[in-house]
């Protein structure tokens, strides 16, 4: 193969050859941070969707199921797939308290006879909601915990298809091998 000769000098090949790498860099960096963007935005678009929900553990419990459905489904041999997941509780909301302690220490008449007491007091911290309402402070939820998954998969006949997904789900949810089957859908 010939390729034609450039007459130019090395400097102009160095200085066209830096123009078009800085070309690239311009015309990929905008798609990778739109794409950033958009995950982000899908994400906190779900998570505000759990939040605002009435049962978030439910909706938490859905939206991981669905994901894991979606995931699996593209896996090659998998084919479509139905997940359920059970979970161990409904989770829960730690709440702000403020503490306080009161002792207080008697002096006896003789030996021994002194006594004291400790008296500790727990109250809720309230913050106001959009409404005006007065609703406890949540420090922290803690979303409800995974026990065990269930997979329907057209490929799911295959023993290396369902090892596949155990490792999946076990590297996923942190869960024993024996918390997850794998059955053929019809």
């Amino acid at each position: 193969m010939n390729l034609p000769k450039w007459n130019g000098g090395k400097k102009e090949q160095i200085l066209i050859l830096l123009l078009i790498g800085i070309l690239l860099l311009v015309i990929a960096l905008p798609t990778q941070e739109t794409q950033k963007d958009t995950e982000a935005a899908a994400f906190s678009s779900n998570t505000a969707d759990i939040a605002s929900s009435g049962d978030p553990a439910r909706e938490w419990t859905e939206y991981l199921e669905q994901k894991l459905q979606t995931a699996l489904s593209q896996v090659a041999g998998v084919g479509r797939t139905e997940v359920i997941l059970t979970v161990k509780s409904d989770g829960r909301a730690l709440v702000e308290k403020d503490t306080s302690r009161q002792e207080e220490k008697t002096d006896g008449t003789g030996e021994g006879d002194g006594s004291s007491s400790v008296q500790i007091s727990e109250n809720t911290v309230y913050e106001k909601d959009i409404s005006g309402k007065d609703v406890p402070f949540v420090t922290e939820t803690v979303l409800p915990e995974i026990c065990g998954v269930l997979i329907l998969a057209e490929g799911g006949g295959d023993g290396s298809i369902q090892a596949e997904i155990t490792e999946a789900v076990m590297a996923l949810f942190h869960l024993d091998a024996h918390k997850i089957k794998v059955m053929k859908l019809e």
